[in-house]
């Protein structure tokens, strides 16, 4: 009696637009700034990303439908790229403008909505670029994180590219319809690959492809064709999950799959990979494989180094550049010109050329219609394909 018992540790979504999952020294901070009188100067915060994991030229910025949910009612005003674009090192992703104290408490929240979303789409769109045109990229990793942020992660997957989602709670949050195969337990639950095979395809014929899972009990290309014995013009595909421990030349372990099924007239017969993988793997795959499962690699993506500074202060009646040494000082936002995007001071773009920084919160009011979330995936491919990314 009176022991404590197990609990979820998530914050409420009322402990988020509130203000209180933030720093403590934010809180602290705000108390000086109030106390010396501080707190009421109105300020430009410049959200960028100075830096970008090893190897990355590039980004997926996401997230902002988050962030505009978390300050919308709030006394602030946001100017941002849209949700989706593509940005490089130092690029200005976003300005919240308002009086200090009113910004700064949620200025934590801000950035964790941010990076979380812009890794995993950034991620999701490496995965995408390497499967390339024609291949199937769905997203399996939920289980590698906390069940709080499901529906965000698998958001995130689908705006950087990818073509389906696994998570059941996608459905009501996103309008998506989840999609995925089988896991091992079933088989071996049953003992049987093929009274497992048989059970799933009568179940679900009709509502879903029958993708078979062939790397269970016996080596994958046996268990291929079993499968399509088995089920014949029902099996839609068969994945391949092996263990690393079995796994050798994974390329070599596909080409005899595919070779195998062939020669025995099961060409419709798709052949789909998961397990470990990420771009690179992706791309040693594509030309022999339909199609791909990947999860950790996107769901624990390189984290895109996301920052927030003061750039610029409302004193005598003027906008003063100023910030700390290393970061450029004044609010910056960017512009097309002539299909050439360039940055410029935010109220001083050339008239010339199109602002792709718009406003979208007026003191708290929401000035711009939001996207869908297949305006944005599109918005992505379109970027991944024209602009010659690698």
């Amino acid at each position: 009696m009176g022991e404590r018992g197990p609990r979820l540790y998530m914050a409420s979504l009322g402990e988020i637009l509130g203000g209180r999952a933030t720093d403590i020294y934010f809180i602290r901070t705000r108390h000086v700034a109030e106390k010396y009188g501080v707190g009421g100067k109105r300020v430009r915060m410049e959200v960028h990303a100075y830096s970008l994991p090893r190897g990355y030229e590039w980004a997926v910025y996401a997230g902002l439908e988050e962030a505009l949910a978390l300050l919308q009612g709030k006394p602030v005003t946001v100017y941002s790229i849209p949700e989706g674009t593509v940005f490089r090192r130092k690029d200005p992703l976003m300005v919240v403008e308002g009086r200090f104290q009113d910004i700064i408490l949620f200025e934590t929240a801000l950035l964790g909505l941010l990076r979380f979303s812009t890794s995993i789409a950034t991620k999701a769109a490496r995965v995408r670029l390497a499967a390339g045109k024609g291949k199937t990229v769905l997203f399996f990793g939920l289980r590698a994180l906390h069940p709080a942020v499901q529906p965000a992660a698998d958001r995130a997957a689908l705006i950087g590219g990818l073509d389906g989602v696994s998570g059941v709670l996608s459905r009501d949050y996103l309008g998506v319809e989840p999609r995925g195969t089988m896991p091992h337990a079933l088989i071996i639950v049953f003992g049987s690959q093929v009274e497992a095979w048989r059970a799933f395809a009568e179940t679900f014929k009709g509502e879903t492809p029958i993708i078979a899972l062939v790397d269970t009990f016996w080596d994958e290309r046996e268990e291929a064709l079993m499968a399509a014995r088995e089920l014949g013009e029902v099996l839609a595909g068969v994945r391949l999950d092996t263990p690393g421990s079995r796994r050798g030349r994974m390329r070599d372990i596909v080409e005899e799959v595919r070779w195998a099924l062939d020669i025995h007239g099961y060409r419709h017969v798709k052949i789909f990979v998961s397990g470990g993988l990420d771009e690179e793997k992706v791309a040693e795959l594509r030309d022999v494989a339909d199609g791909f499962g990947v999860g950790t690699t996107i769901a624990a993506a390189p984290n895109i180094d996301i920052s927030m500074d003061v750039v610029e202060v409302y004193e005598n009646g003027e906008w003063r550049p100023r910030t700390k040494r290393g970061k450029l000082p004044g609010a910056r936002s960017i512009v097309q010109c002539q299909g050439e995007r360039r940055v410029a001071r935010l109220g001083e773009e050339p008239t010339d050329c199109e602002p792709l920084t718009q406003k979208y919160l007026e003191d708290g009011r929401l000035t711009q219609r939001l996207p869908s979330l297949d305006d944005i995936r599109g918005y992505v491919l379109k970027q991944l394909e024209t602009l010659g990314l690698q």
